[in-house]
């Protein structure tokens, strides 16, 4: 199924739940709503599911406008945070109840409940309760539920972010396999990054109920378009310093005490001679070196595979991910080099990209 949503808009009196959304997710395509708490990515799904009424703009699925169909009517099945169970009924009845509502034939009810029961590898747990199963068992019933009813469209609101971190990673490659395996267009909610990077085929990253940008993962990761996407899309987050680059001779300087560094005519061009801008680089792209840029290191933080070195230039901040077996201490003086290749520049008042606008 196509989903158009075009100039999508929820609003309670004077408060904007969604604003204006403009998008369109391609037949069998899994595309993510990112963004923190409050940015209006659930209001959008619940629009799309029927569950809230758009104040202004139109729903379309395959080209026909959806906005007074009712739920039940849209061949939509949906996945929640709390699963949702009937805490009364056994993992049959739960997967099955769909069915049971549209009147199918017991015996027909029972073959589909179990194919789709073995398919999330839950067929031998048919006759137990909600609360004799685990997270990820329950999770994966309430998925079940979902799919036995052979929708087009399958809607995820957050549904990971009650289970473990070992737990969440599995069932990721689980829900991203079965999409895949069954050609099912899919939405899926979340304000974790890394499953909106790791499942979706676009990102649709939103914030104050506008969507700030609609791109693959590795688009929004290497060309992103305003300040926040820059900022919310990588962990660790991107280092942003406040700087004004000039052009001297044939070479591009981005300069603030304490730090010039010569930047590609290709990126200088476009942020010289606009007074201060914002340069962003992330904390992989910036590496100690013999030689750079001087500063003194504040804090390190052990990661695992690597450590998080926060180094103070002046009075700036800069993180940067090292190799642990350089066992790097605090106040200790190092130098950095910058990948300058990598770095962004944004306006510091509209906060969009200089280097991709559109």
């Amino acid at each position: 199924m196509r989903v158009e949503l075009e100039n999508l808009t929820k609003r309670w009196g004077s408060v904007v739940g969604a604003d204006s959304i403009n998008l369109e997710i391609k037949d069998a395509e899994f595309v993510a709503f990112l963004g923190p708490s409050g940015c209006g990515k659930t209001t959008t799904l619940l629009m799309v599911a029927g569950i809230y009424k758009p104040t202004a703009g139109e729903i379309r699925f395959d080209g026909h406008v959806v906005n007074a169909v009712a739920p039940k009517d849209r061949n939509v099945g949906m996945v929640f945070q709390s699963y949702a169970l009937y805490p009364h009924m056994n993992v049959f009845q739960n997967i099955s109840y769909p069915l049971k509502l549209k009147k199918v034939p017991k015996e027909e009810m029972h073959k589909q409940a179990q194919r789709v029961a073995d398919m999330m590898g839950i067929g031998h747990l048919m006759d137990r309760k909600p609360a004799q199963l685990s997270g990820g068992q329950q999770q994966r019933v309430a998925l079940g539920r979902a799919l036995v009813k052979e929708p087009q469209l399958l809607l995820f609101d957050e549904p990971l972010s009650n289970l473990d971190a070992r737990l969440r990673l599995s069932m990721r490659s689980e829900i991203k396999r079965l999409q895949m395996k069954l050609g099912i267009t899919s939405i899926y909610v979340t304000h974790d990054q890394v499953e909106a990077m790791t499942m979706a085929n676009r990102v649709a990253v939103m914030k104050n109920g506008k969507l700030q940008a609609y791109a693959p993962p590795d688009e929004l990761y290497d060309q992103p378009r305003t300040l926040f996407v820059a900022g919310f899309v990588g962990n660790p987050p991107m280092n942003f310093l406040e700087v004004e680059v000039t052009r001297e001779n044939d070479d591009y300087h981005a300069r603030r005490e304490g730090f010039d560094v010569i930047i590609p005519s290709n990126r200088g061009e476009k942020a010289a001679g606009k007074g201060q801008v914002i340069l962003g680089i992330r904390p992989e792209d910036i590496t100690i070196s013999d030689e750079g840029i001087s500063g003194e290191i504040f804090v390190v933080e052990p990661l695992g595979r690597d450590d998080l070195v926060d180094v103070r230039i002046g009075e700036a901040s800069v993180r940067v991910l090292t190799d642990p077996a350089m066992e790097l201490k605090m106040g200790q003086a190092t130098t950095l080099d910058f990948n300058t290749r990598k770095v962004q520049f944004f306006d510091p008042q509209t906060e969009k990209s200089l280097l991709w606008a559109d």
